[in-house]
């Protein structure tokens, strides 16, 4: 008979879903709504709608399934148990499955870089460690939030007369529609602006540096560092001097040129390190999770093509 396997990738702004079979082929990809709604009045309801939502194949009893949630799997386990049949389960955080679906199950190290930040690794041991992931009131360093926060900065500092001057004042201005520095600080704090949405805004600091501005420039370099940074944390305490670690970019925020390729030299320093493009997204990570659970040594050329850009 046939093994089915399930990896899922929920998500805050979606939930996607791989089933496979024993072969290591995919059969299936589905998607739902966000997984995120478990302590809200309705939360229970929304969750399961992510998640059935998002099975391309109902009523499935799986050899394995690997599922990770933004957020942990702490308020989520049971419920999971409950609606999904398996041998065996994986309900784990969204940087586990990631970074299995960034280096295709190799050992490695993923950078995010999205609306916030994080890195995430894993060594040929099995064992994990994380840098970085705080949240945008204590950390995100070198995410698209930590970028438009920076330059924020400047716009206040340069209108206050304590700052050079930057392009990036009248950038913001004009994409918020704001009068002022002070104004635009004050919007940012309502909710008009939630976090992803100011987020979107540090593109216009890779605008400013590719025009020349030199404080958007050193912003930009900044942010390298500290995501480069967080990559060094994690290899000193899962890898040994020397031994190889292949270290993925994942997100948005680097679709800068200049923040990426100050990130690559840097990675670079280190010998051992191998710059690599993630092969694939989160959901298949998880799938491929679930098929390594049972000892199945997948065929990632069936892997959907979808699955292989980079995550936001």
């Amino acid at each position: 008979m046939t093994q089915y396997f399930l990896g899922v990738d929920g998500g805050q702004s979606s939930t996607t879903a791989i089933i496979g079979d024993e072969q290591g082929r995919v059969l299936g990809i589905g998607r739902g709504g966000p997984c995120n709604h478990i302590k809200t009045g309705d939360g229970r309801a929304k969750f399961e709608n992510a998640i059935l939502g998002a099975l391309p194949i109902s009523g499935l009893h799986f050899r394995a399934a690997c599922l990770g949630f933004s957020g942990g799997p702490k308020d989520k386990a049971d419920l999971v148990r409950e609606m999904i049949q398996a041998d065996e389960y994986n309900i784990t955080n969204d940087g586990l499955i990631a970074l299995t679906g960034a280096t295709g199950g190799a050992p490695g190290i993923i950078v995010v870089a999205g609306t916030g930040s994080i890195a995430y690794g894993r060594n040929s041991s099995g064992q994990t460690g994380r840098a970085g992931g705080w949240g945008y009131i204590y950390g995100d360093e070198g995410g698209g939030f930590d970028l438009t926060r920076e330059a924020v900065r400047a716009s206040l500092r340069m209108e206050e007369g304590w700052g050079p001057t930057t392009t990036l004042r009248d950038k913001l201005l004009n994409a918020v529609g704001a009068e002022n520095a002070n104004d635009l600080m004050h919007r940012f704090y309502t909710t008009d602006f939630p976090r992803p949405q100011i987020a979107s805004y540090s593109k216009l600091v890779d605008e400013a540096a590719r025009e020349g501005d030199r404080v958007a420039i050193e912003i930009l370099n900044r942010a390298a560092q500290q995501l480069a940074s967080f990559a060094s944390s994690v290899r000193q305490a899962l890898f040994a001097q020397g031994e190889p670690a292949t270290v993925c970019p994942v997100g948005n925020v680097y679709k800068s040129e200049i923040l990426r390729t100050r990130f690559e030299m840097l990675i670079g320093l280190e010998e051992s390190n191998t710059f690599a493009e993630p092969l694939y997204g989160p959901a298949s990570g998880a799938l491929i999770e679930a098929w390594q659970m049972a000892g199945i040594t997948p065929d990632t050329r069936f892997l959907p093509k979808e699955e292989k850009t980079q995550s936001s």
